[in-house]
């Protein structure tokens, strides 16, 4: 008598790699194999099953695989001030002398959208928050690349060619403007499975009061994730202080915005007493890191993560590299600790790339870890490059040597949409052309060339 046993089947059969989960549950799953069906993961064990049948099979030893990094916030068109602004001192909206988003039109996005979208997507960023101007053209952009995305107008009713001259202009013209072409753009996306728009109330020093709490109330009637900037300049503070004898933490709190569907990018010029508000509200610190460091401030991660707010990691503007963030959230936080300890190890910075983006969009039940029933977003290493050897610990090895350029492949529900390194939907030549020649029409409206602009 014989026994038949039947093979189960899957669409993609993930064999030998070693598995960085970010699942708190089992985070290291060494030499096992994955197995994909219908976009989500269906198999994550020590070893196949007994019978499969996949239409894919790829064995992957000396290669790690993580879940597909969440980049919360990011502005894929400043891609143009590149190399530029990060030497300038503070935020290019509010710098004299760079192109601005008022002057950039509709295909000069989509060309700049498309090029900081795919160097993220290249890098293992899966999920995209990108906020800014012509949010309805970038979005179709950026949707082409097939990654996931919550978009947002830039929603502000100060006119921002005034501000970076220090006159903060209120218009309500401005931000019914703004606020109406985001929630267009909510219903443009709302049915599609990849895109959830989000809101973008600029910052509390960009919207005034009444506009704040006009975008709370649109939030909490769409249930919408709110992205911010909070604290992030000492410009902001003295003008929010200047203006309402509070804090930026306060008047969110004050004007309804203060609650779990909170994203405060940057989080530099926090108090205590804001920190105990953030984390009593359930919002959620957007960290990012490398555009901290590089205008010579450092957000107090230590005292957020001990109060208990989540914390995301996003890149912002300077680049898309998520793997680099993690190193720098984790160097820039010993930094301030004056220590190496257990609270601030690798295996914590991964949460904050993975998981706690996730949870700050509202969607880690989906995504965010490797395990069986969520999304099949992730990202494939090659880890057989000498500075990611020995893998004696690999999450460690990748946070501290890893970078976005070991990125081989990366899925997004199952679909590969990089593999050996290149995009699978867009033509990346295509991309950098079309992103250089718009770069160069922006900087030559400042009235002279870009390159001597950059060099003064």
């Amino acid at each position: 008598m014989t026994t038949s046993t039947t093979a189960e089947p899957f669409d993609l059969m993930l064999l030998d790699a070693h598995f960085l989960t970010a699942d708190p549950a089992r985070p290291l799953v060494r030499g096992g194999a994955l197995g994909i069906r219908g976009g989500r993961i269906a198999w994550l064990a020590d070893r196949p099953p007994q019978a499969y049948q996949a239409s894919r099979t790829l064995r992957l030893g000396d290669h790690f695989v993580t879940p597909g990094f969440v980049n919360v916030h990011l502005h894929s068109i400043l891609t143009m001030v590149r190399g530029v602004a990060a030497d300038l001192g503070f935020a290019p909206s509010y710098t004299p002398g760079i192109p601005k988003g008022t002057q950039v039109n509709p295909w000069q996005a989509r060309a700049l959208a498309r090029l900081g979208a795919l160097e993220a997507l290249l890098f293992g960023s899966t999920v995209i928050g990108d906020n800014f101007v012509h949010a309805d053209v970038t979005t179709e952009a950026m949707e082409e690349l097939g990654v996931r995305l919550c978009p947002s107008w830039r929603i502000h009713d100060v006119d921002f060619a005034r501000v970076a001259h220090g006159d903060w202009h209120y218009d309500a013209a401005i931000g019914s403007r703004t606020l109406k072409a985001g929630l267009a753009l909510r219903e443009r996306w709302k049915d599609h499975p990849r895109v959830r728009v989000n809101l973008a109330a600029h910052a509390v020093d960009t919207c005034s009061d009444g506009f704040l709490r006009e975008i709370a109330q649109v939030a909490t009637e769409y249930g919408m994730v709110v992205s911010t900037h909070l604290g992030q300049s000492k410009v902001e503070v003295e003008r929010v202080r200047e203006r309402t004898g509070r804090t930026s933490t306060e008047v969110l709190e004050e004007t309804g915005l203060l609650n779990a569907r909170l994203m405060g990018g940057h989080c530099i010029y926090v108090t205590e007493s804001d920190i105990a508000r953030l984390a009593r509200a359930g919002a959620h610190a957007v960290h990012i890191p490398k555009c901290n460091a590089a205008s010579g401030r450092l957000a107090p991660t230590p005292a957020l993560k001990r109060a208990g707010v989540n914390i995301a990691l996003a890149t912002d503007t300077q680049h898309g590299d998520m793997v680099e963030l993690m190193r720098w959230a984790l160097a820039t936080a010993r930094v301030q600790e004056e220590r190496v300890d257990a609270e601030w190890q690798p295996h914590h910075v991964l949460h904050m790339a993975t998981l706690g983006g996730a949870k700050a969009l509202g969607q880690d039940a989906e995504i965010g870890s490797l395990a069986v029933g969520k999304q099949a977003d992730l990202v494939v290493f090659d880890a057989a490059r000498p500075h990611l050897r020995p893998h004696v610990d690999p999450l460690g090895t990748l946070v501290h040597t890893g970078q976005g350029r070991d990125v081989r492949m990366v899925l997004v529900a199952g679909e590969v949409l990089v593999e050996d390194g290149r995009p699978t939907r867009v033509d990346l030549d295509e991309i950098c052309a079309e992103a250089e020649q718009a770069s160069r029409e922006l900087w030559g409206a400042e009235g002279k060339p870009y390159w001597q602009t950059a060099a003064a």
